[in-house]
């Protein structure tokens, strides 16, 4: 059976409730303040089982365990008590500390301190049949409950193997009267959506190059100059023939010249858009909720409101 220390089985567990923290509330044993609770040791469903008290200069700040079913919780007060806890007990009780991974043997030894002071614990100690409390017909004194216990052989037929914490509702049970705003936890399994970027797209324009050919027919103009010839024998009438120097007859020639120049227009559009593309994300996830377990003896009348 793991303990967890709360915080690190539920990191946000103060959130869960309006109620104080229970860490911190001030420990009282009847009128008498006795210290603080240091901390929470919760089972792998999360249910308490143990208080961490730090007992402050009660007992030169030493730091206990004190099972949950021997606690009285007053949010209202902030105040949580232990009325039958005494400075025997605590100075018998081993000592707890931060970096502790409490095991079934180290449970034991704390049991066995309170078991020795419960009437229905005593009764219930089997005699030396090789069960329970070595060779003791009723639990030991407290001051020696933790020496006397024979831990291989375990309490009241239980083992290592086959204990549970139910066994022992006088330590463990959970009761309205002395728990009355007690949380039971669940875990929830959220889905929550962030957005991040996840890329970028650049859209931009280069110019390319190409060698282009493009022809146009042209016209040009040449003069062409004949000769006719004519009968020489043939004489012209007096005063027809007139010979004059300088005479000159004049043509204009004309050619088409090529001309060549580049002109911008639009090949095409190019619009640039985003569109959102819905698709479905899924998880599978273990989650753990507390429920009650509820032990009675006789036939009380139990109802759940």
């Amino acid at each position: 059976m793991s303990l967890y220390k709360i915080k690190d089985f539920d990191p946000d567990y103060n959130t869960h409730s309006d109620d104080p923290d229970i860490k911190g509330l001030s420990m009282y044993a009847g009128n008498e303040k006795i210290g603080s609770i240091n901390d929470v040791l919760v089972d792998g469903e999360g249910k308490f089982r143990y208080l961490v008290i730090d007992t402050g200069g009660w007992i030169l700040g030493k730091k206990v365990l004190l099972p949950i079913g021997h606690a009285r919780i007053d949010y209202n007060s902030k105040r949580v008590y232990a009325d039958s806890l005494t400075k025997t007990q605590v100075e018998a009780l081993p000592e707890f500390t931060d970096d502790m991974l409490m095991d079934y043997d180290q449970e034991e030894q704390v049991r066995g301190v309170y078991r020795s002071t419960m009437p229905s614990m005593q009764q219930n100690v089997p005699a030396a049949n090789g069960v329970g409390y070595a060779g003791a017909m009723s639990a030991p004194a407290t001051t020696n409950t933790s020496a006397q216990l024979d831990l291989d052989v375990g309490y009241a037929g239980y083992d290592r193997d086959t204990y549970g914490y139910e066994k022992e509702p006088e330590l463990y049970g959970l009761n309205e009267q002395n728990h009355p705003n007690l949380k039971l936890y669940e875990e929830r399994l959220i889905a929550s959506k962030n957005r991040q970027k996840t890329g970028e797209t650049v859209i931009s324009k280069r110019v390319e190059t190409e060698t282009a050919n493009a022809s146009v027919g042209i016209e040009k103009e040449r003069v062409v100059v004949e000769r006719i010839p004519v009968n020489s024998g043939t004489v012209v009438a007096p005063g027809e023939a007139n010979f004059q120097a300088g005479e000159v007859s004049r043509m204009d020639v004309y050619e088409e010249v090529p001309e060549f120049h580049k002109e911008a227009f639009v090949r095409e559009e190019v619009r640039v858009s985003k569109v959102v593309d819905q698709e479905t994300a899924t998880a599978q996830e273990q989650l753990r909720r507390e429920e009650l377990d509820v032990d009675t003896e006789g036939r009380p009348v139990v109802k759940n409101i």
